[in-house]
């Protein structure tokens, strides 16, 4: 029922990669010497063939980022510049164009699915250069074969930066570091070694108590991959030309020709807006913090500082310690309960598989709607030195029917940084970490839950960018819900359910400080719309993110801090001028969210509706269209000020 996924044999992958880019070349020849061209006899066979090769290129760039080593590296690297030729040259096949308009013209009445895969790909081949002149196509393809390059070689350097530094410190060193963190850190020697891997690098900056090396910790973190910041100009400088040769005015503006919001100046304003309620409560919180931090004898608050002392505030205000909560949040036991907790929201389930993985600690699981298999799911969660830090799923496989009728069974990985099991001791996740796990699970059954036929729009697939976070953030905001962590936070050696006092605590403390951490990611977001307005050079760069910080930023960070150089969502990963649909997308689940809790979480009729209306659509509607479905109406912004504790 489904395929293995094999993790050895990098080089034998590559070649069949490269053959099967031969053989769709000429499979979608032969398609177009079709008198009588269709979509049965021609979208729907190139739709399979391309999704075949995107399986297998997903294969080779999972393991690159999972089990990243030099031959990963280097034949990844190698395939990059020929596949970005093979769809470069693919979205500019003036047959191909003109064969999507004959079906256009020849079938008006195709269901929405069809309707909608022929007109992404009409608008798709316009944004890849069909119909201009021969010189600027070779122009745009040169130009999008140096920016995959480019974009590699950003996320390779801040990871061989990551990976590059570490603090051997001793016993008085990691005075205040909790003990599953040192158990984590500590060396066959007796030393502790600290890292700029996130769960490393985020222990001590919240719990270490020595100054100086929070310092250390931060000056290596802000200042990785300095050769980035030539990188960014280039990757700038290239976008904004190949956006002009497309008929742009700026990249941004064809970044948003595939997403729901129209303009960018709609984005800003949007974001401006937010800001605007959101920077008075962010100063009082900030207040607050320097404050308490001035008791503790701390008189001028760095940086460096900042989380050390909001998470001593949040003690102190609430009680509140993430580290009591981690024994009753052990790994495996959140994994069963939120599969518990799926199953009673939404009526699906999940069942273990024994299948092959690339590394131990990988889960299967098989998932099962109305007890028919519908999809399968893989889990990779601990944090490893040949794996990329951060977290996402990534899918494999979509759901969808061949030209015979032949059904295919979507695949994902969901991929997290959680900290290492010892022999010890397991791992134990924080609150924020089971935050995660909510979050690229949304995602992955967003993907696993789809009904669509046509794999270009099933699942995550054709997905507008602004809107691809919206059941991933409606999923996390139930991490918070008693109801829900009654069913999984049990202690990992006494089986003790979580006490309640402690849910109340964790409740009331997660909108401490929100208003920061909204304007910290609205201050990304504008920053990431301004520089793709125009073509700045390594210097405007830092003049807009530095504008941008003294327009809505409250903590402004010292000179040196280059942050820009390690933005890989923006200049690696698929968030160029989108990095605000984070906020775009919670507009819509904080509407969804409230919806399921105005009903008492769980109900089935609801959660059904939701599933049939916004999961198993995927990309086969405009996304605002699917949750007008769901919702009966517009997103109102008071329910995102309602989620993050700002008044409205």
């Amino acid at each position: 029922m489904f395929p293995e996924f094999h993790s050895d044999n990098l080089l034998e992958k590559e070649k069949t990669i490269l053959n099967k880019m031969e053989s769709n070349k000429r499979f979608i020849e032969a398609l177009l010497q079709n008198d009588s061209i269709s979509y049965q006899n021609f979208l729907k066979p190139y739709q399979r063939v391309q999704t075949e090769l995107g399986d297998l290129v997903t294969e080779v760039s999972h393991l690159n980022s999972v089990k990243n080593n030099e031959e990963s590296q280097t034949i990844y690297s190698r395939l990059l510049p020929k596949l970005s030729e093979y769809y470069t040259d693919l979205g500019q096949n003036e047959e191909i164009f003109s064969a999507l308009l004959k079906i256009q013209k020849a079938e008006p009445t195709l269901n929405a699915e069809k309707t909608k895969v022929l007109e992404n790909e009409i608008r798709d081949f316009r944004l890849s250069g069909v119909g201009l002149d021969k010189t600027t196509k070779e122009e745009l393809k040169n130009i999008r074969v140096k920016l995959s390059d480019l974009t590699n070689q950003f996320s390779q350097n801040v990871l061989n930066a990551t990976n590059a530094f570490a603090l051997h410190l001793n016993e008085d060193d990691v005075k205040g570091i909790p003990e599953s963190d040192k158990n984590s850190a500590k060396q066959p020697d007796g030393t502790y070694k600290f890292t700029l891997h996130f769960p490393s690098y985020i222990a001590y900056m919240t719990y270490g108590e020595n100054r100086e090396i929070r310092k250390k910790l931060y000056d290596a973190y802000c200042t990785r991959a300095p050769e980035n910041g030539k990188l960014i100009e280039e990757i700038l400088n290239l976008r904004d030309k190949e956006a002009k040769l497309l008929g742009f005015e700026t990249y941004a503006h064809l970044s948003l020709a595939t997403k729901v919001a129209n303009t960018p100046e709609e984005v800003i304003s949007f974001l401006d807006h937010l800001a605007l309620k959101a920077k008075p409560i962010a100063e009082k919180e900030y207040s607050e913090i320097k404050s308490f931090a001035k008791k503790l004898g701390r008189d001028s608050l760095e940086p460096w500082d900042l989380t050390y002392y909001s998470e001593k505030f949040k003690k102190d205000s609430f009680s509140y310690d993430e580290e009591i909560y981690r024994p009753y949040l052990e790994k495996e036991t959140v994994i069963k309960g939120t599969f518990q907790f799926l199953e009673k929201l939404l009526g699906v389930t999940f069942k273990q598989a024994n299948t092959p993985v690339w590394e131990p600690s990988v889960l299967c699981y098989d998932l099962l709607v109305e007890g028919e298999t519908q999809s399968r799911l893989y889990l990779d969660l601990e944090v490893r030195s040949e794996k990329k830090g951060g977290a996402w799923m990534h899918n494999w496989k979509p759901h969808f029917e061949d030209e015979n009728g032949k059904r295919v069974l979507p695949i994902a990985f969901v991929v997290a940084s959680f900290p290492k099991a010892t022999e010890t001791q397991p791992s134990l996740l924080r609150p924020s970490d089971v935050v995660t796990l909510f979050h690229e699970l949304g995602h992955a059954l967003h993907h696993l839950l789809s009904k669509v036929k046509e794999p270009f729009v099933s699942g995550v697939n054709g997905v507008e960018w602004d809107a691809v976070e919206f059941p991933s953030q409606f999923l996390e905001n139930f991490v918070y819900e008693p109801k829900v962590l009654e069913l999984f936070a049990k202690h990992y050696q006494t089986k003790e359910p979580i006490p309640s006092s402690y849910i109340d605590t964790m409740v009331k403390a997660k909108n401490f400080m929100s208003a920061m951490g909204v304007i910290r990611q609205l201050e990304f977001a504008k920053f990431d719309m301004l520089v793709h307005k125009e073509r700045p050079t390594e210097t405007r760069v830092q003049e807009i993110l530095d504008q941008v910080r003294k327009e809505i930023a409250i903590v402004i960070p010292p000179a040196y801090n280059k942050f820009q150089n390690s933005f890989t969502h923006i200049f690696a990963g698929g968030y160029a001028a989108g990095y605000y649909s984070y906020k775009w997308a919670e507009l819509l689940s904080a509407n969804a969210f409230y919806s399921f809790i105005d009903k008492g979480v769980f109900d089935l009729d609801h959660a059904s509706h939701f599933r049939k209306t916004v999961l198993e659509k995927g990309g086969s509607s405009n996304a605002m269209n699917l949750f007008r479905e769901f919702y009966g109406k517009d997103p109102e912004i008071d329910a995102l000020l309602r989620l993050n504790g700002i008044a409205a």
